[in-house]
Protein backbone atom coordinates (compact mmCIF):
# COMPACT_ATOMS: atom_id res chain seq x y z
CA UNK A 1 0.00 0.00 0.00
CA UNK A 2 1.43 3.30 -1.15
CA UNK A 3 1.52 6.16 1.23
CA UNK A 4 0.37 9.48 -0.11
CA UNK A 5 2.69 12.32 0.85
CA UNK A 6 1.32 15.56 2.04
CA UNK A 7 2.19 18.73 0.08
CA UNK A 8 4.58 19.80 2.92
CA UNK A 9 6.51 16.48 2.88
CA UNK A 10 6.76 16.60 -0.93
CA UNK A 11 8.33 20.09 -0.70
CA UNK A 12 10.92 18.93 1.95
CA UNK A 13 11.97 15.95 -0.19
CA UNK A 14 12.34 18.12 -3.28
CA UNK A 15 14.55 20.61 -1.38
CA UNK A 16 16.77 17.80 -0.04
CA UNK A 17 17.25 16.36 -3.51
CA UNK A 18 18.46 19.65 -4.95
CA UNK A 19 21.05 20.33 -2.13
CA UNK A 20 24.68 19.31 -2.95
CA UNK A 21 26.02 16.34 -1.03
CA UNK A 22 28.91 16.99 1.38
CA UNK A 23 31.83 14.65 0.74
CA UNK A 24 33.11 13.14 3.95
CA UNK A 25 36.93 13.03 3.96
CA UNK A 26 38.66 9.70 4.30
CA UNK A 27 41.47 9.30 6.84
CA UNK A 28 43.79 7.91 4.22
CA UNK A 29 43.14 10.84 1.88
CA UNK A 30 46.12 13.25 2.04
CA UNK A 31 43.87 16.11 1.00
CA UNK A 32 41.94 15.75 4.23
CA UNK A 33 44.96 16.64 6.39
CA UNK A 34 44.03 20.29 6.55
CA UNK A 35 40.65 19.50 8.08
CA UNK A 36 41.84 16.73 10.38
CA UNK A 37 42.27 17.62 14.07
CA UNK A 38 45.63 15.72 13.99
CA UNK A 39 46.96 17.67 11.04
CA UNK A 40 48.76 20.27 13.22
CA UNK A 41 50.65 17.62 15.20
CA UNK A 42 51.50 15.69 12.12
CA UNK A 43 52.90 18.73 10.30
CA UNK A 44 54.70 20.23 13.24
CA UNK A 45 56.52 17.01 14.19
CA UNK A 46 59.18 17.39 11.48
CA UNK A 47 59.61 21.05 12.50
CA UNK A 48 59.93 20.04 16.10
CA UNK A 49 62.47 17.36 15.20
CA UNK A 50 64.45 19.82 13.12
CA UNK A 51 64.32 22.33 15.92
CA UNK A 52 65.60 19.70 18.40
CA UNK A 53 68.45 18.75 16.09
CA UNK A 54 69.42 22.37 15.61
CA UNK A 55 69.28 22.91 19.36
CA UNK A 56 71.49 19.89 20.00
CA UNK A 57 73.98 21.05 17.39
CA UNK A 58 73.93 24.52 18.88
CA UNK A 59 74.50 23.08 22.38
CA UNK A 60 77.33 20.91 21.11
CA UNK A 61 78.89 23.91 19.41
CA UNK A 62 78.52 25.94 22.59
CA UNK A 63 80.19 23.14 24.55
CA UNK A 64 83.05 23.02 22.10
CA UNK A 65 83.62 26.76 22.30
CA UNK A 66 82.96 27.00 26.04
CA UNK A 67 86.63 27.76 26.72
CA UNK A 68 87.29 30.50 24.20
CA UNK A 69 90.76 32.07 23.98
CA UNK A 70 91.01 35.54 25.46
CA UNK A 71 93.09 37.31 22.82
CA UNK A 72 93.39 40.40 25.02
CA UNK A 73 95.62 38.22 27.22
CA UNK A 74 97.54 37.01 24.19
CA UNK A 75 95.94 33.55 24.29
CA UNK A 76 96.35 31.42 21.17
CA UNK A 77 95.87 27.74 21.92
CA UNK A 78 98.28 25.34 20.23
CA UNK A 79 95.96 22.77 18.63
CA UNK A 80 98.34 20.64 16.52
CA UNK A 81 99.35 17.48 18.48
CA UNK A 82 102.39 16.96 16.23
CA UNK A 83 103.81 20.36 17.21
CA UNK A 84 103.14 19.63 20.89
CA UNK A 85 104.96 16.31 20.60
CA UNK A 86 107.93 17.96 18.85
CA UNK A 87 108.27 20.67 21.51
CA UNK A 88 108.14 18.16 24.37
CA UNK A 89 110.72 15.96 22.58
CA UNK A 90 113.11 18.91 22.11
CA UNK A 91 112.93 19.66 25.84
CA UNK A 92 114.84 16.41 26.47
CA UNK A 93 112.91 15.54 29.61
CA UNK A 94 114.02 12.99 32.20
CA UNK A 95 111.73 10.98 34.52
CA UNK A 96 113.29 12.82 37.49
CA UNK A 97 112.71 16.35 36.12
CA UNK A 98 110.58 19.02 37.73
CA UNK A 99 108.91 21.11 35.04
CA UNK A 100 107.76 24.72 35.11
CA UNK A 101 105.06 25.41 32.52
CA UNK A 102 103.98 28.99 31.96
CA UNK A 103 100.55 29.45 30.42
CA UNK A 104 99.23 25.85 30.23
CA UNK A 105 95.96 26.95 28.63
CA UNK A 106 93.64 23.96 28.25
CA UNK A 107 96.44 21.51 29.05
CA UNK A 108 97.35 20.25 25.57
CA UNK A 109 101.05 20.34 26.48
CA UNK A 110 100.62 19.78 30.21
CA UNK A 111 99.50 16.18 29.84
CA UNK A 112 102.54 14.90 27.86
CA UNK A 113 104.82 16.89 30.18
CA UNK A 114 103.30 15.08 33.16
CA UNK A 115 103.70 11.72 31.45
CA UNK A 116 107.43 12.22 30.92
CA UNK A 117 108.51 13.94 34.14
CA UNK A 118 108.39 13.73 37.91
CA UNK A 119 106.13 16.76 38.41
CA UNK A 120 104.78 19.89 36.73
CA UNK A 121 104.09 23.29 38.27
CA UNK A 122 101.94 25.35 35.92
CA UNK A 123 101.42 29.12 36.30
CA UNK A 124 98.22 30.38 34.71
CA UNK A 125 96.70 33.87 34.88
CA UNK A 126 93.23 32.98 33.55
CA UNK A 127 91.03 31.31 36.20
CA UNK A 128 89.02 29.56 33.47
CA UNK A 129 92.15 27.81 32.26
CA UNK A 130 93.09 26.82 35.82
CA UNK A 131 89.81 24.92 36.12
CA UNK A 132 90.19 23.43 32.65
CA UNK A 133 93.70 22.07 33.12
CA UNK A 134 92.82 20.59 36.53
CA UNK A 135 89.74 18.96 35.01
CA UNK A 136 91.95 17.55 32.25
CA UNK A 137 93.88 15.32 34.68
CA UNK A 138 91.15 14.71 37.24
CA UNK A 139 90.93 11.04 38.18
CA UNK A 140 94.12 10.10 36.31
CA UNK A 141 97.52 8.96 37.55
CA UNK A 142 98.96 12.35 36.57
CA UNK A 143 96.66 14.30 38.89
CA UNK A 144 98.95 14.08 41.92
CA UNK A 145 101.96 15.23 39.86
CA UNK A 146 100.39 18.55 38.85
CA UNK A 147 100.28 21.81 40.79
CA UNK A 148 98.62 24.86 39.26
CA UNK A 149 99.35 28.37 40.51
CA UNK A 150 96.86 31.05 39.52
CA UNK A 151 98.64 34.35 39.00
CA UNK A 152 100.84 36.60 36.90
CA UNK A 153 103.99 34.74 35.84
CA UNK A 154 106.07 37.92 36.03
CA UNK A 155 105.01 38.66 39.62
CA UNK A 156 104.91 35.07 40.85
CA UNK A 157 107.98 33.63 42.53
CA UNK A 158 109.19 30.63 40.55
CA UNK A 159 109.66 27.32 42.37
CA UNK A 160 112.68 25.12 41.79
CA UNK A 161 112.59 23.51 38.35
CA UNK A 162 114.87 21.69 35.92
CA UNK A 163 113.17 22.63 32.64
CA UNK A 164 110.81 25.44 31.69
CA UNK A 165 108.33 24.96 28.83
CA UNK A 166 106.08 27.76 27.66
CA UNK A 167 103.90 29.05 24.84
CA UNK A 168 104.47 32.68 25.76
CA UNK A 169 101.95 35.52 25.25
CA UNK A 170 103.60 38.38 23.35
CA UNK A 171 102.86 40.91 26.10
CA UNK A 172 105.17 39.23 28.63
CA UNK A 173 107.87 37.80 26.33
CA UNK A 174 110.66 40.27 27.14
CA UNK A 175 109.94 40.46 30.88
CA UNK A 176 109.78 36.67 31.11
CA UNK A 177 113.11 36.16 29.34
CA UNK A 178 114.87 38.61 31.66
CA UNK A 179 113.28 36.93 34.69
CA UNK A 180 114.53 33.53 33.56
CA UNK A 181 118.03 34.87 32.85
CA UNK A 182 118.32 36.05 36.45
CA UNK A 183 116.64 33.00 38.03
CA UNK A 184 118.58 31.09 40.66
CA UNK A 185 119.25 28.26 41.22
CA UNK A 186 120.11 27.64 37.59
CA UNK A 187 117.88 25.41 35.49
CA UNK A 188 118.97 23.05 32.71
CA UNK A 189 117.09 24.71 29.86
CA UNK A 190 113.96 26.55 28.79
CA UNK A 191 112.09 25.55 25.62
CA UNK A 192 109.81 28.42 24.70
CA UNK A 193 107.61 29.51 21.84
CA UNK A 194 107.60 33.20 20.89
CA UNK A 195 106.38 35.29 18.01
CA UNK A 196 108.89 34.92 15.19
CA UNK A 197 110.40 38.41 15.28
CA UNK A 198 110.96 38.25 19.03
CA UNK A 199 112.57 34.81 18.75
CA UNK A 200 114.93 36.05 16.02
CA UNK A 201 115.96 39.01 18.18
CA UNK A 202 117.30 36.56 20.76
CA UNK A 203 119.94 35.30 18.30
CA UNK A 204 120.46 38.43 16.18
CA UNK A 205 124.11 39.40 15.54
CA UNK A 206 125.73 42.87 15.55
CA UNK A 207 124.90 44.77 12.37
CA UNK A 208 121.58 42.98 11.80
CA UNK A 209 118.34 44.95 11.83
CA UNK A 210 116.91 42.97 14.77
CA UNK A 211 120.01 43.35 16.96
CA UNK A 212 118.95 45.10 20.19
CA UNK A 213 119.40 45.27 23.96
CA UNK A 214 117.54 41.97 24.29
CA UNK A 215 120.01 40.31 21.89
CA UNK A 216 123.07 41.56 23.82
CA UNK A 217 121.86 40.60 27.28
CA UNK A 218 120.45 37.24 26.29
CA UNK A 219 123.62 36.17 24.49
CA UNK A 220 125.78 37.41 27.38
CA UNK A 221 123.99 35.23 29.91
CA UNK A 222 122.78 32.29 27.85
CA UNK A 223 123.16 30.16 24.76
CA UNK A 224 120.11 30.35 22.48
CA UNK A 225 119.22 27.89 19.70
CA UNK A 226 116.45 28.27 17.13
CA UNK A 227 114.63 24.92 17.14
CA UNK A 228 111.64 25.10 14.82
CA UNK A 229 109.21 27.39 13.06
CA UNK A 230 105.50 27.04 13.81
CA UNK A 231 102.91 28.31 11.33
CA UNK A 232 100.00 30.39 12.57
CA UNK A 233 97.40 27.84 11.43
CA UNK A 234 98.56 25.54 14.23
CA UNK A 235 96.82 27.82 16.74
CA UNK A 236 93.25 28.64 17.72
CA UNK A 237 92.61 31.40 16.85
CA UNK A 238 95.45 31.91 14.36
CA UNK A 239 97.72 34.81 15.37
CA UNK A 240 98.69 37.49 12.86
CA UNK A 241 102.33 36.35 12.70
CA UNK A 242 104.35 33.13 12.61
CA UNK A 243 105.99 31.67 15.73
CA UNK A 244 109.31 30.03 16.59
CA UNK A 245 110.48 27.67 19.31
CA UNK A 246 113.84 28.36 20.95
CA UNK A 247 115.95 26.66 23.61
CA UNK A 248 117.67 28.84 26.21
CA UNK A 249 120.53 27.42 28.28
CA UNK A 250 122.11 29.60 30.96
CA UNK A 251 125.88 29.96 30.83
CA UNK A 252 127.41 28.16 33.77
CA UNK A 253 129.36 29.72 35.36
CA UNK A 254 127.77 33.08 34.52
CA UNK A 255 130.02 35.89 33.21
CA UNK A 256 131.76 37.92 35.97
CA UNK A 257 129.83 41.17 35.44
CA UNK A 258 127.48 43.24 37.55
CA UNK A 259 124.38 42.74 35.44
CA UNK A 260 122.55 45.79 36.79
CA UNK A 261 125.40 48.11 35.78
CA UNK A 262 125.89 46.28 32.50
CA UNK A 263 122.23 46.48 31.55
CA UNK A 264 122.14 50.18 32.44
CA UNK A 265 125.01 50.83 30.03
CA UNK A 266 123.45 48.72 27.25
CA UNK A 267 120.11 50.47 27.67
CA UNK A 268 121.85 53.85 27.37
CA UNK A 269 123.72 52.80 24.23
CA UNK A 270 120.64 51.54 22.41
CA UNK A 271 118.74 54.69 23.33
CA UNK A 272 121.43 56.65 21.47
CA UNK A 273 121.73 54.75 18.23
CA UNK A 274 124.05 55.77 15.41
CA UNK A 275 126.56 57.16 17.89
CA UNK A 276 130.22 56.13 18.18
CA UNK A 277 131.27 54.55 21.46
CA UNK A 278 134.82 55.52 22.40
CA UNK A 279 136.83 53.79 25.11
CA UNK A 280 139.40 55.78 27.01
CA UNK A 281 141.89 54.34 29.49
CA UNK A 282 142.53 56.49 32.52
Amino acid sequence: QLKTLSPTEQKQRKTAATMPKTKRPRRSDPSSASSSPYAITSRSAPSSSTSNNEGAASLKSAGTNLIAPNTSLGQHFLKNPAVVTAIVAKAGLKPTDSILEIGPGTGNMTVPLLQQSKSVVAIEYDTRMVREVLKRVEGTSEERKLKVIQGDAIKTRFPFFDVCVANVPYQISSALVFKLLSHRPMFRCAVMMFQEEFALRLTARPGEALYCRLSVNTQLLAKVDQLMKVGRNNFRPPPKVESRVVRIELRNPPPPVNFTEWDGMIRLLFNRKNKTLRHEDR
